[in-house]
């Protein structure tokens, strides 16, 4: 049970890393996306847009709470 523990904590950590709102964002973006084309929409663009603006709040977070050192 150890190393079935092990392979499913790297794939959390591989996964999830250190901000897990980032993940979710890019799973929630990848599924309306999905939704989308089903329906004839051309959103190739909407997964780059997201996950930039993700890893944008994500690096301003971690630079706001550095700043006011609370992190």
């Amino acid at each position: 049970m150890t190393r079935v523990r092990a392979f499913l904590g790297f794939w959390y950590d591989f996964v999830v890393g250190d901000d897990w709102r980032v993940a979710v964002g890019v799973v929630a973006v990848l599924g309306i996306t999905d939704l989308l084309t089903r329906h004839g929409a051309d959103v190739w663009w909407l997964v780059p847009l997201v996950v930039l603006a993700a890893l944008a709040a994500s690096v301003l977070r971690v630079a706001v709470r550095s700043r006011d050192g609370t992190g």
